[in-house]
């Protein structure tokens, strides 16, 4: 079966995802590749066979976790008995910590408010290990994805097999007894102090990487720098992965050697501190895999006469490893990425890289191929790929490979034995750390080269694959006629596909963003003719303490508004309508205006802007976007789509809610209402100045509050339908009840985000449907 362990690493893929997924996609795909190895493959018939009891086992075991992953704890449980299993993570004044409830042998987690910064700085240096502790607290689940494409945080942490949260109102540690420490145990606890020594001990550059490349721990990072590497494409190199792990492994090998340690001793010890080091580095998927990778390496070493082992059969044997100790693995990005980045350069290592001599375009070609092979999953998870990560490798591979890992192991070792390091060795990893994260941050803002075509589709997936697989053959084929022409053709299909189907769409939509407690309306019309966006959303911010500052703290922009948009593959905005100065609609405008391209920003003809409205300004002269200030009276069409601007008048002076952009839009077949904040005085004006005036749908004012959306108003533009931005137990009670009976009265429909999440119309031509994002 040497070199055919592939097949079987195939086979257990479709088995779990028919299990975990869709059944019949993954069936069909199974049946497939079944017909293509008779086919081309000459597969014998217990061969075949072999696959399928594969694909049927792993589809069991498939089933099986699926079926236990369920919660076994009672909702209204207040109590728990509490062991933790990981390191502790402290974020401004917030305490975050894993632990398994003992009476359900259930993982869950705890969540607590630090009320002092004394106790913040005890914390820090109490071990959470080794405990049995008591804690009392609420239990509440963890929050789920309530737009398209949005994060689903309840997803992820149940599969990893965490379904609560628990909210404590006290110090998780007061109520604790000792318990007998256990291997498993010793080393994490190794690993939590090993990362807290390097952030007391280094400036916090070093000590940042040195956590990372040592214990594969990513959170002492400067949230800026850590979000240039992620857009450049290189956020790998962070993780702890194969080529580290081997270059650890040979020089501990050769130190042994050297000392006069025979080799079968050395391989034996290193089958013995494999498994360690995967719990030291914080068993992380890469790190997973290439453990399992090196580990099956050895043990053939170990047994030369018996099994030889190639590295494609290495890297199927640890994929079928890791899925039958954790099917719900699959989901997970980094095991993803891992995999498949590491098998397509395994593939390729002798047959497309063995064609380039020389280093530099060997180490172009390494890593064109990687970013190849990540292509499908980095869009699927994170919507877009930084082309000049392929540059980006070429410079940070050699410094991470023999200037950074041997470099800031030694600076640790250094400290550990001698309680000190040479300053001059400091200061020199402390300005080329500084020069490269400048420089990172520096190439993360090259826009240009970021292929942003939006969440693919399964059959989008697919078609990357299929695509890709046919790029690797080409490229390997050195003797396929028009071996250029077709491989340029697939490389422009590559990139146009999917951007060609959104061009291509004659639907168009309008969708209500659930921003929490704030407002933001997409309107993208079909065939990508237009893309406007009412408000951005925006998040409160109150003056804290300094030791009460979170490293990123959340942001509606940032965090889901410019996601949303790009898993759509929206990169443009036409016209960037603020409807009035209030956070909660303006806030998030920075992070737009950073991260997409904006044409144009209407601003109502006010009097006394808000300060944040100046500060928008002058950061869109700096970014030469227009700034156009409309008032009552202004028009624009789109198409057969219309939009009649009512409110506020010219220079107006009161209130600022008063002085909202109100609009009318004829869009998608029916009439819109689009009003701010406005006020119910505001309202009065405008139906006394179109008293015929009649709406399909209303954007209800000021989030469903009782000084929006009057009788009168109501009464007379008849909605049929209305639409209530408001978070999710606001502290403000919005929507207000009054005004929900308001509209009740007249039998309009009501859509909420705070319950339903994103609402979308979308309409083809004249005629459009409403899609709640929760049922």
């Amino acid at each position: 079966m040497n070199g055919k362990y592939l097949y079987f690493a195939i086979a257990a893929l479709f088995g779990v995802l028919s299990a975990l997924n869709k059944f019949l996609p993954f069936f069909l795909l199974q049946v497939f590749a079944l017909y293509l190895l008779y086919k081309y493959k000459r597969f014998s018939a217990l061969q075949l066979t072999s696959l399928n009891v594969c694909f049927l086992l792993f589809f069991f075991i498939g089933l099986h976790s699926n079926s236990i992953n369920k919660s076994i704890i009672s909702a209204a449980t207040t109590t728990f008995s509490l062991q933790f299993t990981q390191d502790p993570k402290i974020d401004g004044d917030l305490l975050q910590v894993q632990a398994v409830e003992q009476r359900y042998n259930e993982s869950i987690l705890i969540r607590y408010n630090i009320p002092s910064e004394q106790e913040k700085m005890n914390l820090k240096t109490e071990i959470f290990y080794q405990r049995l502790c008591t804690v009392s607290g609420t239990l509440e689940k963890p929050a789920t994805a309530k737009n398209p494409n949005a994060f689903n945080y309840r997803t992820y942490l149940a599969r990893k097999n965490m379904y609560w949260i628990i909210e404590v109102q006290e110090n998780p540690l007061k109520h604790c007894t000792p318990l007998k420490p256990s291997p498993l145990v010793i080393i994490k606890q190794l690993r939590y102090k090993g990362i807290n020594y390097l952030e007391s001990h280094f400036p916090m550059e070093i000590a940042s990487l040195s956590a990372a490349l040592i214990f594969g721990d990513r959170n002492l990072f400067d949230p800026d720098v850590l979000s240039a590497y992620q857009k450049t494409g290189i956020v790998h190199l962070l993780a702890i992965s194969g080529l580290h792990v081997s270059l650890l492994i040979a020089m501990v090998f050769y130190l042994g050697i050297r000392f006069g340690l025979t080799r079968q001793f050395m391989i034996n010890f290193l089958l013995f501190l494999l498994p360690i080091y995967v719990i030291l580095t914080g068993s992380s998927p890469s790190v997973i895999r290439s453990g399992l990778m090196i580990f099956l390496v050895l043990i053939t070493v170990k047994w030369r006469t018996r099994l030889k082992l190639f590295p494609h059969d290495a890297i199927s044997l640890a994929f079928i490893a890791y899925l039958i100790g954790s099917p719900m693995v699959v989901f997970d990005a980094g095991f993803q990425l891992s995999f498949a980045v590491s098998l397509v350069i395994i593939l390729s290592a002798n047959s497309i890289l063995t064609d380039y001599s020389r280093n530099v375009t060997r180490m172009l070609a390494t890593s064109l191929v990687a970013q190849l092979g990540a292509l499908p999953f980095l869009l699927y998870h994170y919507f877009e790929v930084s082309l000049i990560g392929i540059i980006a490798n070429m410079v940070y591979i050699p410094l991470f490979s023999f200037l950074y890992l041997p470099g800031l192991y030694l600076l640790f070792f250094i400290q550990l034995i001698f309680g000190t390091t040479p300053l001059l060795l400091t200061k020199f990893f402390l300005a080329i750390i500084t020069v490269a994260n400048q420089l990172i941050e520096y190439l993360a803002d090259f826009t240009f080269f970021h292929f942003i075509p939006g969440r693919p589709s399964l059959i989008f997936l697919i078609a990357y694959i299929l695509m890709l697989s046919a790029i690797f053959y080409l490229w390997e084929s050195k003797m396929y006629p028009d071996r250029m022409v077709y491989l340029i053709f697939l490389s422009i299909m590559l990139i146009i596909s999917q951007k060609s189907w959104n061009w291509l769409s004659p639907y168009g939509e309008v969708t209500m963003i659930d921003v929490g407690q704030g407002d933001s309306i997409l309107i993208h019309f079909p065939h990508s003719k237009g893309t406007y966006l009412i408000d951005t959303g925006g998040t409160m911010r109150f003056a804290e303490e300094k030791w009460r500052e979170r490293a990123e703290a959340f942001e509606v922009g940032r965090d889901v508004v410019v996601p949303f948009l790009k898993g759509k593959g929206i990169t443009q905005i036409d016209k960037l309508i603020l409807t009035h100065g209030d956070m909660d609609h303006i806030g998030g405008t920075f992070s737009i205006i950073n991260e997409l391209n904006v044409k144009q920003i209407l601003m109502p003809a006010v009097v006394e802007p808000s300060s944040t409205e100046l500060d928008i300004i002058k950061e869109a002269k700096k970014l030469n976007i227009p700034v156009v200030r409309v008032s009552a009276g202004d028009q624009w069409e789109n198409e057969e789509n219309r939009f009649y601007i009512v409110s506020p008048e010219k220079n107006y002076s009161g209130e600022r809610n008063g002085g909202s952009i109100a609009f009318i839009a004829q869009l998608g077949g029916i009439s819109w209402f689009f009003g701010g904040d406005l006020d119910q005085a505001g309202e009065e004006k405008i139906i006394q100045q179109y008293p015929h005036l009649h709406i399909d749908v209303l954007k209800a004012g000021h989030h469903g509050s009782k000084t929006s959306s009057s009788i009168s108003f109501i009464n007379q533009i008849k909605p049929k339908v209305a639409l209530i931005s408001a978070g999710e137990n606001n502290r403000f009670g919005h929507p207000h009840q009054e005004v929900l009976e308001r509209l009740e009265k007249t039998n309009t429909i009501i859509f909420r985000t705070d319950q339903q999440g994103a609402i979308t119309y979308k309409f083809y031509h004249q005629k459009g449907t409403f899609f709640p994002y929760l049922p």
